[in-house]
């Protein structure tokens, strides 16, 4: 009898792994997990296994990982979700956002702000979809996701997104669903002249495809931009994102923040309760703290929060996600909020609901951050400054359960003198 409750003793030891072998690839252990899909805000640990997430409990014991990484003080998150970025990048002159100088390549600008998805919003068109897909979305270790432009010839700039003879629904939702794992939606630019066909083009191929489209509004030369009213409420569907939401243009769009009075437009609220998705986009000339300060303190709150990252934003006042999330802490947006706005939310958005959660079988994309504490600044396009005493840094970034950027050496093994 005793031999036999020994055998027993021995085989539960055995299939727990903490003798013969490790249950985990990776354990992430003592960080506050922010996980707004499972309503999680607290202590966690996170183990992983063969790329997924295999466990969330308060304690996990290390024996069974094959590597812990310490996250004491520390946030961890799911991966952050860009849906706004311009990575189409190549070397063809005149082509812009559109296999162009101006774009980025993606590894170098994501992992090391903890983002491990990012979707390229309006580069490529029907036409040069392929391209993209070859260039930039297989060799990239970022998860690079698409809207396409309803423009064939993509975000070519200047008379390319002006040309209605290229905006073809037919042909746009055609390649989108051809290549629906990697497009999300479809994208409207740049466009000037006083009229919706790009618009309603766009809707069109999004009601094909059944995908969402995100609408880069105004531009227009007019003196009368065209109604923002009218956009939200009878040309956009719910579900559809309007990017750039606290930006002035100069002029050249109906802003939510009135520009002559100074007073918010409460009508932005109601198409934010219909459905319209407001996304930051801060790029490099379409955030101003003259309406985001406002608009904020009316509740108008970003739905998902993103970059507009390219050659001249990145060095601007926009910097990098996690420059962007920190501005709208500094603001008053509470951080389980920013992080929603930059994970869980995003990815409804985008029907991609397998990212951006950290819950048990999920895809283990996930960051580590740090609030650093200190005297800082945040600053926009006109100059203006907003000071804060917290900032967002990154210090690992995880995907696919790989560790893919990792600051401060977490992972590393100590030098033995």
């Amino acid at each position: 009898m005793k031999i036999k409750s020994l055998f027993i003793l021995l085989l539960l030891v055995f299939s727990s792994g903490a003798i013969f072998g490790q249950s985990y690839d990776l354990l992430i252990k003592g960080g506050r997990l922010i996980d707004p899909k499972n309503g999680i805000d607290g202590i966690m640990d996170i183990a992983i296994t063969d790329g997924k997430v295999a466990r969330v409990a308060s304690s996990i014991n290390a024996d069974q990982a094959k590597k812990t990484i310490t996250a004491q003080g520390m946030l961890v998150t799911p991966g952050l979700i860009d849906i706004h970025g311009h990575v189409f990048h190549g070397t063809q002159p005149n082509h812009y956002l559109s296999d162009g100088l101006i774009a980025v390549p993606p590894d170098g600008f994501t992992f090391r702000v903890g983002v491990t998805t990012i979707v390229d919003c309006g580069g490529p068109g029907w036409k040069n979809f392929d391209t993209f897909k070859k260039n930039i979305i297989e060799p990239s270790k970022t998860r690079v996701l698409a809207f396409m432009n309803i423009v064939g010839e993509g975000m070519r700039g200047g008379a390319w997104e002006q040309n209605t003879g290229d905006m073809d629904a037919k042909l746009s939702a055609m390649v989108a669903q051809q290549n629906r794992q990697h497009v999300v939606g479809f994208k409207v630019a740049h466009y000037s002249s006083r009229d919706w066909i790009p618009i309603d083009r766009a809707v069109e191929a999004g009601n094909i495809a059944k995908m969402p489209v995100i609408v880069d509004f105004g531009g227009s030369n007019q003196f009368e931009p065209l109604s923002i009213r009218e956009l939200f409420f009878e040309r956009l569907r719910p579900g559809d994102i309007y990017t750039h939401t606290y930006a002035e243009l100069n002029g050249a769009r109906e802003t939510v923040v009135d520009r002559e009075t100074r007073e918010f437009q409460p009508f932005v609220l109601e198409a934010q309760k219909r459905g319209i998705i407001f996304d930051v986009g801060y790029g490099g000339a379409s955030f101003e703290f003259r309406q985001a300060i406002p608009a904020l303190a009316a509740g108008l709150y970003p739905n998902t929060i993103s970059t507009d990252l390219h050659g001249g934003s990145m060095n601007a006042a926009m910097k990098n996600m996690l420059n962007v999330m920190t501005t709208f802490m500094a603001l008053g947006m509470e951080l389980p909020d920013v992080i929603n706005a930059s994970t869980w939310e995003p990815a409804q958005v985008i029907q991609r609901t397998e990212l951006g959660h950290l819950s048990e079988g999920a895809i283990a994309d996930l960051a580590i951050l740090r609030i650093r504490e200190g005297d800082f600044g945040v600053w926009d396009r006109t100059g203006q400054k907003v000071e804060t005493n917290q900032r967002l840094e990154c210090e690992m970034t995880v995907k696919d359960g790989n560790i893919v950027y990792d600051f401060n050496g977490l992972a590393a093994q100590e030098i033995i003198q």
